[in-house]
């Protein structure tokens, strides 16, 4: 738990740019008043290279993916908390760490990463 707290600013976002909900969780972070925390790489992006990274392209799609300035990772739920953590929502953070909350969102997003393309191409026509 307090890993999450630890992680240090500017955090690298690795993200899926043809997921809509990443486009427009990207969109959000490139007008927040913190955005300078948070660096976004596109992993679908031509010159993005996993293996520099010493992961695969599978990998980092399966789950988002956070690293922080002092080069610690975060994945999952994990890189969601630690990416609000830098963004200064501290209470939504502590909140989704608490007891019984942190197992059913930990697997609530393992659900929503393995559906996330499809749940992005339902969302926007429920919208209009």
């Amino acid at each position: 738990m307090s890993r999450i707290w630890q992680a240090s600013a500017p955090v690298t976002l690795y993200h899926d740019g043809k997921c809509p909900l990443c486009q427009r969780e990207v969109a959000w972070l490139a007008r927040h008043p913190r955005r300078e925390r948070v660096r976004t790489v596109d992993i679908r992006a031509k010159d993005f290279s996993p293996d520099a990274l010493g992961l695969s392209f599978e990998t980092m799609m399966g789950r988002l993916h956070v690293q922080d300035a002092r080069g610690e990772w975060y994945v999952g739920m994990d890189a969601s908390r630690a990416l609000y953590a830098v963004l200064g929502y501290r209470r939504l953070v502590r909140l989704s760490l608490l007891p019984g909350l942190r197992p059913m969102l930990d697997v609530g997003y393992r659900v929503f990463a393995r559906h996330r393309e499809r749940i992005g191409r339902w969302v926007p026509q429920r919208r209009r």
